[in-house]
């Protein structure tokens, strides 16, 4: 092999496909024993192929290595897992984005709380919202809050932790607190006016 192609081949992240029924009934454990960190899918089991027949149900399991490997070093790792050849990965981020179909809305959506971190990985930091997808978060909590009349932050705080803890309640606590903090001060002390949402009129 020459050395151009021998580099090509290294990575310090592989993906892997495991089925249900091939794996080895201790195959967290293989993994485990390698020392490093990984994240393990929702099992694939509600998708379907071009032909709109089932596919098989599978898991997709990202390998994080502190260093590169070779394509050779990988195989020998995995090959007691029983699965197809190993895959580069080129996003961790786009990965773990793909274990739910996160930018797939034509494929069925899995859950991203369903996404299992292994070894410390940070999978909240992997599954960061886009900036459109933030604004479209703020927007959801905006058109809440005027629909059940939210006139103080604890309840809309309290409302995510239960019911939006994969999407708003992050944000509340990370980025968008102060806007729907302002938002809501000011839906609470505006005056007897109100203003038509669609027209930017203000109304009596």
């Amino acid at each position: 092999m020459s050395e151009k192609k021998t580099k090509d081949t290294r990575t310090r992240n592989w993906a892997i496909i495991l089925y249900p029924d091939s794996a080895p009934a201790n195959w967290r454990s293989i993994i485990d024993d390698m020392h490093i960190e990984w994240v393990e899918s929702p099992l694939h089991d509600k998708d379907v192929n071009g032909d709109e027949h089932d596919k098989k149900a599978h898991w997709h399991i990202m390998l994080m290595f502190g260093g590169v490997k070779t394509y050779d070093q990988i195989r020998e790792l995995t090959e007691p897992l029983n699965c197809p050849s190993p895959q580069k990965c080129q996003s961790a981020k786009g990965m773990v984005r793909y274990m739910a179909h996160l930018d797939n809305p034509e494929k069925y959506q899995y859950g991203t709380a369903d996404i299992i971190a292994h070894g410390g990985v940070d999978i909240a930091d992997l599954l960061k919202p886009t900036s459109s997808e933030r604004y479209d978060c703020i927007r959801s909590m905006m058109e809440f809050v005027r629909s059940e009349r939210i006139t103080e932050f604890q309840d809309l705080m309290d409302y995510a932790s239960v019911n939006r803890f994969e999407d708003w309640f992050p944000l509340l606590c990370d980025s968008s607190a102060i806007v729907m903090i302002n938002y809501i001060k000011s839906i609470r002390h505006r005056s007897t006016k109100s203003m038509d949402y669609a027209t930017g009129e203000v109304v009596e």
